[in-house]
């Protein structure tokens, strides 16, 4: 007997897309006064408001709409974290164009391509990567136009780029009287390229839905908690995955929002949290190495720092406890991925965990941490079988949700999904509440006798030893058990240690089995365009090394 189907009750709400515009005239009609401060690349410290980014941003949609910029046309730039680039996240999307975010830390072939590979229209860049633009400027074939974000004043006399534009004309050229256009809210609105670590980088095409959808989920109490009393310092960059979202998440809630410009430094990072009154900040392990080396050496303490969200790769638990404890800063450890726009998880208590011991309460919190809603996660074996959450077993790491990619742009690399979940690469154990925790890249698991080993665990106990200041651990080629693990340390400045203490170390603490065969001493580790350690250029560096037991 057939069975009828019948057609849903439908909903009688408005039709309203989810478009990256209604963000900024949100923050400009119900925030329009909340302050927006930058130090510039000139050096000096700029301040407005929402209302007058709002207003810029206008001035900029219709110079994209005399340079003939349709929709869907991709707009790049190479700019750091100040307020001409805000204007750009707001200006290229909102009127339909493609917000194209390039690293400036990749090298100028690899800009190139990425330039040609996403058919950037025009390419807005600061004064700092001047020198840099003139030398792939040639090579970018479907560049109508570069504009310097600058003023007059600052235009160079001579360039080896020819038509020169600059940005500060523009403004003065165009009015501020435009009307954000409504489309489909699945429309494209940025493109983000992977750091590129092994091959050519893939593009990353995020939505207008799944934008707003990741910024609404992003600002959730559990996640980065923002709201319009906190002053938010993304360190992270605005060529990283969007500032991890911040660009549109801070203007959403109506923070104040503090950009960094290129000082980075212990130094220059400090002075802005304390002037500006900074409550929350973002960014990698390596920036807040620099930062807490400079306040403990001058003594100094935050007057206003309560909470920083550290993702990019693992936070050291050392880094984590000094937050916490010496200066009182709450740490949200993060993970995600550029095809995820990149939110995944974050890690904060439940109320069942308050009355765990501190210890307990640290072991949870240096996990990768729990879902945000809106991503789903699952670990499965090398056959695809689902493995259990007991906090334990080791398996492939998969993801889905309404962010996180479907395809590459241009469909590069064909269908990257398995049966729907995106494989991520990373290998992890989950808990029986559901907090994950990253044990390796599934191509930097080190196997012994058959056996996974997680690098993470070997490098975060080495980092916990007072002459370590850096530690990375790669598995190297042994006769009896195929690979064993060995450390590459970075030591502090003045500080001394020998193998032998190191290796030592771990007793107790680890599996025996587990324990490094080797230690290294380097002046630094190998890092990638987004901070990450780049341990395919260790593996190369130490190829053919004999370890000691082989």
């Amino acid at each position: 007997m057939s069975q009828t189907t019948q057609s849903p009750l439908m909903g009688q709400m408005m039709s309203q897309p989810l478009l990256i515009s209604s963000i900024i005239r949100h923050a400009d009609r119900y925030f329009g006064n909340a302050e927006i401060v930058s130090r510039r690349v000139e050096g000096d410290i700029h301040r407005y408001t929402y209302r007058d980014c709002h207003k810029r941003a206008r001035q900029i949609a219709n110079a994209l709409g005399g340079f003939g910029v349709k929709m869907g046309e991709r707009v790049a730039t190479l700019a750091w974290n100040g307020y001409r680039h805000m204007e750009l996240y707001y200006a290229i999307s909102g009127s339909g164009a493609v917000m194209h975010t390039i690293n400036p830390r990749l090298h100028a072939e690899q800009i190139a391509y990425i330039v040609n590979h996403a058919e950037d229209q025009y390419l807005f860049f600061d004064l700092t990567f001047l020198p840099l633009v003139e030398v792939f400027a040639a090579h970018c074939k479907t560049v109508k136009g570069f504009v310097l974000m600058c003023d007059k004043e600052r235009m160079p006399a001579i360039s080896r780029i020819p038509n020169l534009l600059c940005y500060e004309d523009l403004i003065a050229n165009n009015s501020d009287q435009y009307e954000w256009p409504l489309f489909d809210e699945n429309s494209a609105s940025s493109l983000c390229y992977t750091s590129g670590t092994t091959g050519n980088p893939k593009g990353a095409l995020y939505s207008h839905r799944s934008t707003v959808l990741h910024s609404l989920a992003s600002v959730m109490p559990d996640v980065f908690n923002l709201s319009a009393r906190d002053a938010v310092l993304p360190v992270v960059p605005m060529f990283h995955v969007n500032a991890w979202g911040l660009p549109y998440s801070v203007p959403m809630v109506g923070a104040k929002m503090v950009f960094p410009g290129p000082a980075l430094d212990g130094k220059s990072v400090y002075e802005l949290f304390e002037q500006e009154k900074v409550s929350f900040s973002a960014g990698v392990p390596t920036v807040w190495l620099g930062l807490l080396n400079h306040v403990a050496q001058n003594n100094l303490e935050f007057s206003s720092f309560k909470r920083t969200v550290i993702g990019g790769s693992a936070c050291p638990p050392g880094m984590m406890k000094t937050f916490r404890h010496q200066y009182g800063v709450e740490v949200v450890h993060a993970w995600g991925m550029t095809e995820m726009s990149p939110l995944g998880t974050a890690c904060t208590l439940q109320a069942h965990h308050l009355d765990l011991s501190d210890d307990q309460q640290q072991s949870i919190l240096e996990k990768q941490g729990h879902a945000v809603f809106g991503v789903d996660m699952k670990i499965v074996d090398d056959d695809g079988s689902e493995l259990p959450w007991d906090g334990k077993t080791y398996g492939n790491l998969l993801v889905k949700g309404p962010w996180i990619i479907g395809s590459y742009f241009k469909s590069e690399s064909g269908d990257v999904l398995e049966h729907g979940w995106f494989p991520t690469g990373d290998v992890a154990t989950i808990t029986e509440d559901g907090y994950m925790q990253i044990t390796d890249r599934s191509k930097d698991v080190i196997k012994s006798g058959g056996e996974w080993i997680g690098s993470i665990d070997l490098e975060n106990i080495a980092m916990t030893h007072p002459a370590v200041q850096q530690a990375a651990c790669i598995g190297v080629f042994h006769p009896k058990w195929d690979e064993r693990p060995m450390l590459v340390v970075v030591k502090k400045p003045d500080a001394e240690v020998s193998k032998e203490e190191l290796i030592k170390f771990y007793e107790g603490k680890i599996a025996k089995w587990w324990t490094p065969d080797d230690v290294a001493f380097v002046d630094a580790l190998p890092l990638g365009a987004t901070g990450k350690v780049l341990k395919n250029k260790m593996r190369e560096q130490f190829h053919g090394y004999k370890l000691p037991t082989a």
